[in-house]
């Protein structure tokens, strides 16, 4: 049985035809009927179709004929995009191959590297594949030499498909059958299951997706959770195919889903391993996975702040299936209670917010994103700070230190000029260049984050045309200088506004705030004036106008004495308001 099974993901680029591809795999093998068919159907959430980009990991079981003998094929469909790494690193951890696919017209782009990377450090069997041959501005024959030089193989050994015509498709699973090992055989040892994702169903309780490496899993048998030593009866077992598919089992090698009922969020955890009861304390456990650690941080806060306690429940359930985000209690006196957060990136946080007020009903306001720093005081003491408002007294600090990345860029050559000055404004260091091909360059520099998360992709892109693409992982701590911006709008401290800043930059990134507020404070009836400070000292001053009243309009002749009158008045007014 277990020689038939075979584990697999897609890894890729964002937009590489990843999720087209698992739609006609899931075609051929008739997992779905063609009534129930739909583009991106492993594209489970309605923010995944909207973006068209994946979000979540989602496993799949197909049953594939190969000159008639049957495979079961689980395949787990990945995230293509920077942010979701972590997710792709679960998912291989669940598999023995994976199909690395390059777009034909694209070529081999930052986010192929750092994947296939992670696939080969794990040691799966790659298969090399190359889609969307079909676009009028493809070059397979390119595209093939750049997958054969990078991997180290023949050229012979590169699939060319057009998933969306379906092109190559049949040969692509014929290879996973044929090159893509089966899971070893360890059917008599005792069970050990692997929980790789999770979800939290409120009529379910928590239903733990696993990847079974020792034994089998039966639902009748009692079991227990390593990290927790929480005890369950599976309510429910079996594949997904992709909808639950009740089995009796699950059996060595196989991928499914259990239903717990487990309420409680920490008895079941991302990484944990899975046992019989009677062996909680005999059996080790499964390596799991490292503990991911945010990059990102920003405060949410409620607009109501009855909602508090929703969104407490909120950010614990999304975490049951993100183990990347992170968050704490949070307390801002302009903004009230709510959670300082730990993400992955800017569109890591841009999710979390869409899921919390599509999935949960809540308005939220979210301060200015920023990096965490550590902060080594004169009594030797190191703090870690996620926002200003925890950064220490200056007289008690002996050195700030901030994260910095090592960043990978690939860049068509016309566009290296532009790339490098962009970099270069942007405190990055250089390091090397590397060419892919022919007229593609990866170049490699060392950049801190800050600099990494406001605004630089779009930049990038900007700069490149569209073309260039990046990746980056994080380097170390180095020491920095760094300003703490506070802004006073009407002579009142707004705390939520405040910035840590490289101290070169502030005065500029200070005169750009205080212009952006001036257009977003509303207008009174009297002058506001908005301040950024540095260590107390102004450094950008705007002005919003306050609202004008014509108290003249009513006039119609007359001496002007008795317009001034009026307009004297009036300036009286403005200053009893003021005061």
């Amino acid at each position: 049985m277990v020689s038939s099974f075979r584990n697999f993901c897609i890894i890729t680029h964002i937009n590489h035809g990843k999720s087209t591809l698992a739609d006609r795999f899931l075609e051929l093998t008739e997992t779905i009927s063609k009534r129930e068919m739909k583009e991106q159907v492993l594209d489970q959430m309605e923010l995944e179709r909207e973006k068209q980009i994946t979000i979540k990991l989602q496993p799949v079981q197909m049953e594939y004929n190969d000159q008639g003998q049957k495979h079961l094929l689980n395949l787990i469909d990945t995230p293509g995009h920077v942010d979701f790494t972590y997710e792709v690193s679960r998912s291989l951890a669940a598999c023995e191959g994976a199909i690395l696919l390059v777009d034909a017209s694209q070529g081999i782009e930052a986010q192929t590297l750092a994947n296939a990377h992670l696939a080969i450090e794990q040691g799966l069997t790659i298969i090399p594949v190359v889609n969307k041959i079909d676009l009028p501005n493809a070059e397979p024959e390119k595209r093939t030499r750049e997958l054969s030089e990078f991997l180290g193989v023949d050229q012979n050994e590169v699939l060319k498909v057009s998933a969306k015509e379906g092109k190559g498709v049949k040969e692509i699973l014929d290879k996973v059958v044929e090159k893509i090992p089966p899971p070893k055989d360890n059917s008599k040892k005792p069970l050990r299951a692997l929980i790789f994702d999770s979800q939290f169903d409120p009529y379910k309780g928590i239903v733990a997706y696993v990847r079974v490496f020792d034994g089998k899993l039966e639902s009748g048998a009692e079991l227990a959770f390593k990290a927790s030593a929480a005890k369950i009866k599976p309510l429910e077992l079996g594949v997904l195919k992709p909808k639950f598919a009740v089995r009796d089992r699950l059996a060595n090698g196989e991928i499914g889903y259990l239903v717990t009922g487990l309420k409680e969020l920490d008895q079941c955890q991302v990484g944990d391993t899975i046992v019989l009861a009677k062996d909680l304390e005999s059996i080790k456990s499964l390596p799991g996975y490292k503990e991911v650690k945010p990059f990102v941080y920003a405060g949410l806060f409620c607009k109501d702040g009855d909602d508090y306690p929703i969104l407490k429940d909120a950010l614990e359930k999304l975490r049951l299936n993100d183990a990347a985000l992170m968050f704490e209690p949070e307390k801002s006196k302009a903004l009230g209670f709510g959670f300082r957060c730990g993400f992955l990136g800017l569109l890591h946080l841009e999710i979390i917010q869409e899921r919390l007020k599509r999935e949960f009903d809540l308005d939220l306001l979210i301060t200015a994103p920023s990096v965490s720093y550590k902060i080594e005081l004169k009594d030797k003491k190191v703090e870690t700070v996620h926002s200003p408002i925890e950064l220490p007294d200056s007289n008690r600090i002996m050195k700030i230190s901030e994260p910095w990345m090592n960043l990978e860029i690939i860049t068509p050559e016309e566009y290296l000029g532009r790339v490098m000055e962009l970099v270069k404004d942007k405190r990055g260091i250089y390091e090397n260049t590397e060419y892919l091909g022919e007229k593609r360059a990866l170049l490699k520099y060392k950049m801190p984050l800050s600099e990494v998360i406001i605004d630089f992709y779009d930049q990038l892109k900007s700069a490149s045309s569209g073309y260039a693409s990046m990746n980056y992982t994080l380097e170390d701590f180095h020491k920095t200088d760094l300003a703490k911006l506070e802004v006073l709008i009407a002579s009142d401290k707004v705390e939520a506004l405040s910035q840590l800043v490289y101290a070169k930059k502030a005065d500029r990134i200070a005169r750009n705030l205080a212009k952006k507020l001036k257009e977003t404070v509303p207008k009174q009836m009297f002058e506001v004036p908005i301040q950024v400070t540095r260590n107390g000292e102004i450094i950008a001053r705007e002005t919003v106008r306050a609202l004008r009243k014509d108290v003249t309009a009513k006039l119609y002749g007359g001496d002007v004495t008795r317009k001034q009158k009026l307009l004297k008045k009036q300036k009286k007014g403005k200053k009893k308001m003021k005061a």
